[in-house]
């Protein structure tokens, strides 16, 4: 080869290594802080875990960081699900071969809206009829929940935290994509009476996507699960409380421990 050509070949090597590591530099720069932050941010839970110790009944929960980890405290032992189980019969629901690949009708509305937006129990005893156990225990499976227990009347169904955290997390993987915008309304858009624990934390530029799930106003259960989001940051979460003195001890309990959890969450 010429002298020539080397000094050719050398100056084009150096200008694409150039190239590259301008690209770099101006991609870390354009990166906002705040995914590089988030991405690193670890919840709170020594806090929570000190206060979840001192409520009284029993508080379970467990949380998913934007990168994957779970952090729990007592998250593998079961409880009743309440209404907490709405959300896999949304899901289910969305799922079957019968509506996954249509537009949702009014009829599906009108079933799916009352039961995730104000809890509606008959809306929800309509799906649990209509879908019978077998599409729900497929979703447990596919989702992994290695606890999960199916009964019927449906309230008594077992849910842990790990595996609700976890679902939380991953939700959308399980909804068929045309529907996914829709479910997302409904857990985004929880009547304001309902809106107690999770939702009713405060922090700015973070959406939250919640159900809730009580003993008929007792303490017999309360429980959350989420997901909140800010851009491509995402933080999955499932407190579930049993024993309390009363409902209104089980949603301070619960936004005790989703508060602790959730602080010094990235804000810009």
């Amino acid at each position: 080869m010429k002298p020539i050509d080397l000094f050719r070949d050398y100056h084009a090597a150096m200008r694409k290594a150039l190239l590259i590591l301008l690209a770099t530099v101006i991609l870390l720069t354009v990166l906002p802080a705040a995914v590089l932050a988030g991405e690193q941010w670890r919840p709170g839970l020594r806090r929570a875990t000190a206060y979840a110790d001192g409520r009284a009944g029993s508080v379970r929960f467990a949380i998913v960081a934007p990168d994957g980890a779970m952090y729990r405290h007592r998250a593998v032992g079961t409880v009743p699900a309440a209404s907490v189980v709405k959300v896999m019969f949304m899901v289910a629901y969305l799922r079957q071969s019968s509506v996954r690949d249509r537009p949702l009708r009014d009829a599906d509305k009108d079933l799916l809206r009352p039961m995730i937006r104000r809890s509606d129990n008959d809306t929800a005893t309509q799906i649990a009829n209509l879908l019978g156990p077998q599409p729900i225990e497929r979703l447990a499976k596919d989702a992994g929940m290695r606890h999960f227990s199916y009964t019927r009347p449906w309230g008594l169904s077992r849910i842990n935290a790990r595996d609700q955290a976890r679902f939380m997390f991953r939700l959308e993987r399980y909804i068929p994509a045309r529907h996914e915008g829709y479910a997302r309304y409904l857990l985004s858009h929880i009547l304001e009476s309902q809106s107690w624990g999770v939702g009713s934390l405060h922090h700015p530029n973070w959406t939250f996507y919640f159900k809730g799930g009580w003993g008929s106003g007792t303490g017999w259960v309360g429980h959350q699960v989420a997901f909140l989001e800010r851009g491509d940051l995402r933080i999955a979460i499932a407190v579930l409380t049993e024993s309390s003195p009363s409902h209104r001890y089980a949603t301070e309990t619960v936004r005790g421990v989703a508060d602790r959890l959730l602080q010094d969450l990235p804000r810009e």
